[in-house]
């Protein structure tokens, strides 16, 4: 059997998807670097500067299904320019923002359009791309956030240092008009849109097995961030000399980046079958840091390990609920494109939220031993998706 060749066209495309990703990617998480420049500027506490990501978080995970619903039968290709153009304004109005209420609003304006263009980013390379080739176009999409985290981040956090975070929000504006310029000329026209009422798209939302399969990376998610949400605790504990967290930080990033390659290739086959063993394994990565914090190097390797196996889960389960509603309800692909982003924000909180109740109630470690927990219920879960798809495949 010949193996489908990806062509020129094909390439630019997922290129120009991946950029896209790390463009509003850097908007999103750039803020984070950025809070103490804007506490001191606006005259407000660092505390109520930090309400401008919980804020994003929130209206990014409550608005985008219900956007993504009310506009499933808009033209895709002239409404990702549309928000590409809407992302620009938004950040532009941000580089001349001086107060904080007025912050706040075009934050969440700008977490609605990020959502929804995430969304159909997701639903283009999924479509547009050969079936035997989508896992690794997902997956180089996704990568656009690893970078993000790795390069404009970063970068976006220096220019702040040198200048004042309105110039950060000049470099996500002048990189939306970039985003815009390779989209407008990559982007195909013929692409799929279905007329449907929000009541048919949502009525994907109370199937079981949509409902099981938004967990799966729930708590995928969840695992990693009730520990990385302490990470820097952790390192603390393991007598990490203070220099040294930012390069550890970034290299924790920089391991990621294979972290999407390898999620490519377990996407290729047979995915949910894989990702049992992937969330066993990564429970055992997650419980052998409670005993590898005590050597530092061993530690460090067990660091590495956890940064590899965090998001392996992003292309397949992405992957998966868009074949799910291609099964339960076709008109709501675009609906279930949204899903994955909302899951990970959901287990982000969720992780988070946990670690901290751990860590606050018992010794730091303990928060590595209730990833593994977390791993483990995302394995037992994704086993029962695994065995009803294959008695649906036996009965058919």
């Amino acid at each position: 059997m010949k193996e489908t060749v990806l062509s020129k066209q094909h390439w630019f495309l997922i290129f120009t998807l991946t950029l896209l990703t790390f463009v509003l990617g850097t908007s999103e998480f750039v803020i984070v670097g950025i809070l103490t420049e804007i506490s001191s500027s606006l005259h407000i506490t660092n505390a109520k500067a930090g309400t401008l990501v919980s804020a994003f978080a929130i209206t990014f995970a409550i608005a985008t299904p219900i956007v993504m619903s009310a506009t499933s039968h808009f033209p895709k290709r002239k409404w990702v320019l549309c928000l590409i153009g809407s992302f620009i304004v938004l950040n532009a109005l941000c580089v001349i923002s001086t107060s904080y209420v007025m912050l706040m609003a075009l934050r969440m304006l700008t977490a609605i359009v990020t959502g929804v263009l995430i969304s159909l980013a997701m639903t283009i390379a999924s479509e547009a791309i050969p079936v035997t080739k989508r896992g690794v176009a997902i997956s180089f999409v996704f990568g656009g956030f690893t970078l993000a985290n790795v390069i404009g981040v970063p970068i976006g956090t220096v220019i702040a240092e040198w200048y004042n975070w309105h110039a950060t929000f000049l470099l996500t504006t002048l990189l939306g008009v970039v985003a815009f310029l390779a989209s407008f000329m990559n982007l195909p026209s013929k692409l799929s849109q279905y007329r449907s009422s929000m009541r048919d798209q949502f009525s994907l939302l109370t199937h079981p097995r949509i409902l099981m399969a938004f967990f799966i990376p729930s708590l995928g998610f969840g695992a990693t961030y009730a520990v990385f949400t302490y990470l820097v605790p952790i390192l603390n504990k393991m007598g990490a000399p203070g220099s040294s967290i930012s390069l550890i930080l970034f290299a924790y990033g920089f391991i990621s980046i294979f972290s999407n390659i390898l999620a490519g290739k377990i996407a290729s086959h047979n995915a949910i079958g894989r990702l049992r063993f992937v969330f066993l394994i990564q429970a055992f990565v997650l419980f052998a840091l409670y005993f590898t914090t005590d050597h530092f190097i061993v530690g460090l390797m067990n660091i590495g390990l956890m940064s590899l196996m965090a998001i392996l889960l992003t292309t397949s389960t992405q992957l998966y609920l868009i074949d799910l509603a291609g099964v339960y309800q076709p008109k709501a692909t675009g609906l279930a494109a949204s899903l994955m982003p909302v899951a990970s924000n959901v287990g982000i909180a969720m992780g988070s939220a946990l670690g901290g109740l751990v860590y606050h109630q018992g010794p730091l470690m303990n928060v590595t031993l209730v990833g593994g927990v977390v791993a483990i219920c995302a394995s037992l879960l994704t086993f029962l998706s695994y065995r009803l798809d294959q008695k649906q495949v036996t009965t058919a």
